[in-house]
Parts: structure tokens; sequence; C-alpha cells
């Protein structure tokens, strides 16, 4: 009785996302030729012209960005719910210091926590037995090996530069954690974190059906679209008036590679700053348009979504002011490094 009820929902539901793929695809095809049309046809803006090129700009990012935004979330979702943070600390949990800041860092990239978890997390991962250096790789992996920058990256610039940035993010998270566990700082995190007893939590993820995978992965796509389009239009607002207005020389004399001082200062001007990849990436990629170095600009997006304020703040729960400013100047430094290579070898 229960496979004949199952079986019309499941096919309901597989038609439905592939209606919604096709009709994804269809619009990520048509959409530069359409918003070209617009642009320059329905609204007569002048081509080359700097309002004309930055509406232009506006209208295709826009859309753009939000189907690859809502595309990205459904296929990340449906991925993480093979990856629970109980079956997480699982894995991790007995791994070395070399071996487990690698494995951290890579399932940093599949189990995308959001600031918010950043607590419960280094809890049950230090309560798991996990040292501190593997909690942190996984810790540093997760936000700055963004998937909404992996795909917009791959979308805007290609393979090659979105490769390079998970290669370098994953670089800065396995270096940086097993930096701080070399260092043992355990004595500067917060006493009632090793005085806590953990109690495992149910682990359902290799028990939901493929209805529930994709139902979760709907509400993920409708949640966090709702939350994050602002930062969408805001950002590549942003991203227009500067692929329009802002002179290519001024740029490259404060982002581009013959200023040796504008990598440290795009890091810290980013470290402080919040934002998400969706809204960080449009200011980006009108960067680059306009003569900024790449490795300047990865460098600044990655302070800017990789050390956000509030993921620093909500750890000052567990973590002593010292361990997070050895967390905070690690990473950044590592940050620094990683866009000075960028700059030297592209």
């Amino acid at each position: 009785m229960t496979t004949r009820i199952s079986r019309p929902s499941s096919w309901r539901t597989y038609t439905m996302v592939g209606i919604a793929a096709i009709a994804w695809w269809l619009a990520y095809t048509f959409l530069q030729p359409a918003t070209e049309f617009i642009a320059f046809e329905v609204l007569r803006l002048e081509r080359g012209s700097h309002f004309g090129e930055s509406v232009a700009f506006f209208l295709y990012d826009v859309p753009k960005i939000l189907l690859l935004l809502s595309g990205m979330i459904f296929v990340i979702t449906i991925i993480r719910t093979f990856f629970s943070a109980e079956r997480t600390r699982r894995m991790l949990g007995g791994k070395r210091e070399g071996v487990g800041n690698v494995l951290a860092a890579l399932l940093g990239i599949v189990t995308p926590f959001c600031s918010c978890s950043a607590v419960p997390l280094f809890i049950g991962f230090v309560e798991s037995g996990i040292p501190l250096g593997v909690t942190f790789s996984f810790l540093i992996a997760a936000p700055v090996i963004n998937e909404v920058a992996i795909v917009l990256l791959f979308g805007l610039f290609g393979w090659r530069v979105a490769a390079l940035y998970i290669a370098s993010g994953l670089t800065i998270a396995i270096l940086a954690g097993w930096i701080i566990g070399r260092l043992r700082l355990e004595h500067w995190v917060e006493d009632f974190v090793w005085q806590m007893q953990f109690t495992a939590a149910q682990d359902d993820a290799t028990q939901m059906t493929w209805d529930e995978r994709i139902a979760r992965a709907s509400d993920a796509v409708r949640a966090i679209v709702g939350k994050v389009w602002l930062y969408v239009v805001g950002g590549i607002a942003v991203g227009a008036g500067i692929h329009g207005y802002v002179p290519t020389d001024a740029l490259a004399g404060v982002m581009g590679k013959a200023a040796w001082w504008s990598v440290p200062v795009a890091v810290l001007v980013g470290v402080p700053l919040y934002s998400n990849a969706a809204g960080v990436i449009p200011i980006v990629s009108a960067l680059l348009e306009k003569g900024a170095s790449l490795g300047t600009a990865l460098a600044f997006m990655m302070a800017v979504i990789g050390l956000s304020l509030p993921e620093t703040i909500i750890l000052r729960r567990v973590l002593k002011p010292q361990l997070i400013a050895v967390f905070v100047g690690v990473v950044a430094f590592a940050i620094i490094v990683t866009g000075y290579l960028f700059n030297w070898v592209m």
C-alpha cells in the first residue's frame, strides 16, 4: 500500500523538476539577447554610453545571477541532505592533523553550514575528539569555498578561475587549520566548551526519500533566494555603476598589479565588511572589467565572505579573544599570499 501511494507522488515530483530544469535552461540561454533587446531596442539606450552600458549590465546580471543561484542552491541542498552535521562529525572523529585537515577542508565544500551553525558545530567537533586545528580547517573552508561563489565565478569567468578559487580556498583552509593546530591554542577555548557533554542527535540523512530531498531543496531555494535577492540587486547595481562610470585607470592604480600594497589593502577593507557571495561577486566582476587584478579582487572577495563579522561575533561565545585574533590573522595572511600568487600566475 505504501508503494502505491508514494509512486504517483514521486513521478509528479520528478516531472516538475524536469519542467523546471528545461525552463531554467531556456531562460539562461536566451537571457543575453533578450536583455540587449530591452536595453537598446525597447528603452532605446545608446550603445557604448555610460548609462546605456550600466543599464544593460544590470538587466543582464540580475536574472543571470538569480538563475545561477537558484540552480546552485537546489543541487547543493540535495547534496547536503546526505551530509548532516552529526555524520560530518563522525567522519572527522579520530582523524589526526594533516590528513584530518585535508578531509575537513574537503567536507567544508560540500557541507557549507551558515554562520549561525558555527557555535554548535564547533562544540560538537570538540566533544567528538576532533583536534582544534582540524575543526578550524572545516570552519574556514565552509565559508571561504562558498558554493555560490564557485557557480558564479564559473558563470562569469570560466572554469579556470573557478578551479583556482577552489584550490586556493582549500590551501588556505588546510594550512591555516594546520598552523592553528601546531600552535596548541586549546587553552584559548572557553572553559565551558570542554565541560559540556555532547549528546549525539539522530542522524536521519540516509533515511530521507528522494521526494523529501527534492522538497527540502525547493524550500531552500525559496528561503535563501528570498533572503539574498536584495543583496544581489544591490551588488549588481554597484557593479553596474562601476561598469559604466568608473575610469579604468583609477581602478588599475588602486587594485592593479602595479600597486604592491593593493592586496593587503583589499583584505583590510574586506575583513570588517559583511556580504554574501551573491552580493560581492557582481562588484568583483565589474572591478575586473575595469582593470583590477584578479588576485586583488579575489582576495577582497575571500576576505568579505570568509572572515564575516557575524561569524566572528558568534564564535566569541566559544573562543577567547586571543584565539579569534589568531584565527582572523592567519586566514587574512593566507588570503593576502593567495592574492599575490594569483596576480603572479595570472
